[in-house]
């Protein structure tokens, strides 16, 4: 399959190159804002720098990165020229513009995913193979730490446009949090509510948007969801401090990034095989690549997308009342 990316300048650039060349995509051409950039990275890559109508005229799919205040233009662009669009996370600057987008991608019948890869971790993909066997009912709690080094992360890799609320709509909850908030609701049975929400600086108190924050969400079945995102990490080595913990009837399954378990009922306690996270975008471009091949949608759609913002905009609104 034929791949360009588009937005090269975005801090996931080099992990959607990796991840789609270890998925066999052959990558036909890279576009950002900046040529500079855009030309730096293509030589970097072996791949063609051009411009933005011919990069999506090349692909079969392209993966689209940026600012958010130029992305949806852009999405459109690629959405109406009827490319199926792989779309990169902070995509708008508020829910509104996100929804534009969803009733555009259903009217035209456009191929829209969303990478938030942990759905693709060791004990969400051992839940679902339990859940499958029949050994597994669904989950009655699950926990989701996500906690990054300081924000100045984000300047050092030139996106300091992220610590602006006005821009990314908001700090460690919008950033880091959608990713437990999309895997709760994709494990929740029925309605996910939200319960509680606490949004805070620990410890960068000059920055502009929270460092840490704590939302607690129940579904229609009573299974307890709660999601910890902060960039409150002593350290910028990659990884964090990150876990994802499910717990069903039967199991326990644990997923901290470096290593992964599980213990089921009537079974010695056994090691998952574990995955990086700054690899899982390999994950999901690979299941995102044959779905494609077969005519599916992605596992990730821009719907689930619009879902995760909605209920991060509850848990700001909950936090300030």
């Amino acid at each position: 399959m034929r791949v360009s990316l588009l937005g090269s300048s975005h801090w996931h650039a080099a992990m959607h190159l990796d991840a789609m060349r270890f998925a066999g995509a052959d990558i036909v051409a890279v576009w950002d804002d900046d040529p500079h950039q855009a030309a730096a990275f293509a030589q970097a890559a072996a791949v063609p720098a051009v411009g933005f109508e011919q990069a999506v005229a090349a692909a079969d799919l392209v993966v689209l990165m940026g600012h958010p205040a130029r992305l949806p233009a852009q999405a459109r662009a690629v959405i109406e020229a009827r490319k199926p669009l792989i779309l990169e996370k902070p995509a708008v600057t508020a829910t509104p513009e996100l929804e534009h987008l969803c009733a555009l991608a259903a009217a035209v019948g456009a191929v829209v995913g969303v990478p938030l890869p942990n759905r693709f971790g060791p004990a969400m993909l051992e839940f679902r193979r339990l859940r499958a066997g029949g050994q597994s009912g669904p989950v009655v709690h699950a926990g989701f730490r996500l906690i990054n080094g300081p924000p100045q992360r984000y300047r050092d890799d030139g996106v300091p446009w992220l610590l602006a609320p006005a821009i990314g709509g908001g700090g460690a909850l919008r950033n880091l949090g959608i990713h437990g908030i999309d895997a709760a609701l994709s494990l929740a049975e029925g309605e996910l509510r939200l319960l509680a929400s606490h949004i805070g600086k620990r410890i960068h108190t000059d920055e502009r948007v929270e460092d840490h924050a704590l939302v607690t969400l129940a579904d229609d079945g009573g299974a307890l969801f709660v999601v910890e995102a902060g960039y409150t990490y002593a350290s910028m080595a990659p990884g964090g401090d990150f876990e994802w913990r499910l717990v069903t009837d039967r199991a326990v399954l644990l997923d901290q990034g470096d290593r992964a378990s599980a213990i089921v009922l009537g079974e010695e306690r056994r090691t998952l095989a574990p995955e990086p996270t700054a690899t899982r975008y390999r994950l999901f471009a690979a299941d995102t690549l044959a779905r494609l091949a077969a005519g599916r949608p992605p596992a990730i759609t821009l719907d689930d997308y619009l879902a995760s913002m909605r209920l991060i905009d509850a848990a700001y609104a909950k936090a300030g009342s």
